[in-house]
C-alpha cells in the first residue's frame, strides 16, 4: 500500500473514531424497562448465539442495570466477555474478565475470565494500525503486552490444569521474548548516549525478568562492556564469566 493511500486511509478512520466518540449515549437499559431478567437474558443469549455481539452487549449491560443481583447476573458477567471480545473491544473485554474475577473469584469459571483478560491485553498492542503500518512491536512501548503477560502468569499459576495453561504458555514465551528485545532496545539506546549505569540497570532486567529468552546473552555482554566503560573491572569479569559459562558459542565482548 503506498504511503499516500495509507496517510488518506488513517485519516478517514480517525474522522469516523472522532464522530463515534462525539455521539451521545443513549440509555440501552430504557429500551428494556418493563421486561423480566429471563426474557432479557434469552434475548441476549439468542443474539450470542446468531452472532449478533453488539445487541449482545447491549442487552447484557441491560440485564446488570436493571437486575444486578438477580439469577441471571453471573452468566450475564460471564458471557459478556466474548461478546466484547467479539466486537473488537479489547478495552471492555479486559475490563470485563477483570470485573468478573473480582466478583466470582471462586467460580469454575474463573479460569476463563483470567485467560480472557489476558488475551485481551495481549491483542490490545496488534490493533489495526499494526495491520496497516506493520512495525517492530519491540522498537515501541510495550502497552499493555506487560500486563498480557501477568495475566497469564496468574492463569498458570492458579489453575496449572486448567485447559487454557497450554496456549497461555505459548503466548507467554511470545511475550517474554518482546518484553526482553524491547528492554535490550533501551539498554542499547543508554549505551550509546554513555549512560551505562543506566544501560545496565535495563539489562539486568533481562536476566531477571525475561531468563531463557534469546536476549539473554546479549544482555550479558552488554553489562560486561558498560561495566568496563566505567571501570568496574570485577563486575565485568563476573558477568563474562556468565556468559561464557552459558553461551559458549556466543560471540564474546571486546575486551
Amino acid at each position: 500500500m503506498h504511503t499516500r493511500t495509507r496517510l488518506l486511509l488513517l485519516l478517514a478512520l480517525l474522522s469516523s473514531l472522532y464522530g463515534c466518540a462525539t455521539t451521545t449515549n443513549t440509555d440501552i437499559a430504557a429500551a428494556y424497562r418493563g421486561q423480566t431478567a429471563e426474557q432479557i437474558f434469552i434475548c441476549a443469549q439468542t443474539a450470542l448465539v446468531k452472532g449478533n455481539y453488539t445487541t449482545a452487549t447491549q442487552r447484557f449491560e441491560a440485564l446488570d442495570t436493571l437486575y444486578p443481583f438477580g439469577q441471571y447476573a453471573e452468566r450475564a458477567h460471564l458471557d459478556i466477555i466474548y461478546a466484547y471480545y467479539k466486537t473488537g473491544d479489547m478495552v471492555a473485554t479486559a475490563a470485563a474478565a477483570d470485573r468478573y474475577i473480582q466478583l466470582y473469584p471462586a467460580s469454575s469459571y474463573t479460569d476463563y475470565a483470567y485467560y480472557m483478560k489476558g488475551i485481551a491485553n495481549f491483542e490490545q498492542d496488534r490493533g489495526w494500525l499494526q495491520r496497516y503500518f506493520p512495525t517492530d512491536l519491540a522498537d515501541r512501548d510495550p502497552g499493555t503486552s506487560k500486563q498480557s503477560f501477568d495475566d497469564f502468569g496468574k492463569l498458570i499459576c492458579l489453575y496449572p490444569d486448567s485447559q487454557y495453561v497450554p496456549d497461555a504458555r505459548q503466548r507467554m514465551v511470545y511475550l517474554r521474548n518482546l518484553l526482553a528485545r524491547y528492554e535490550m532496545n533501551i539498554a542499547r539506546y543508554y549505551y550509546c548516549r554513555a549512560a551505562y549505569v543506566a544501560a545496565i540497570n535495563r539489562a539486568s532486567n533481562v536476566l531477571q525478568h525475561y531468563q531463557q529468552s534469546p536476549s539473554t546473552p546479549c544482555a550479558l555482554e552488554l553489562m560486561v562492556n558498560a561495566y568496563r566503560k566505567l571501570g568496574m573491572e570485577r563486575q565485568a569479569n563476573e558477568a563474562l564469566s556468565v556468559l561464557e559459562c552459558n553461551y559458549p558459542r556466543y560471540c564474546h565482548p571486546v575486551k
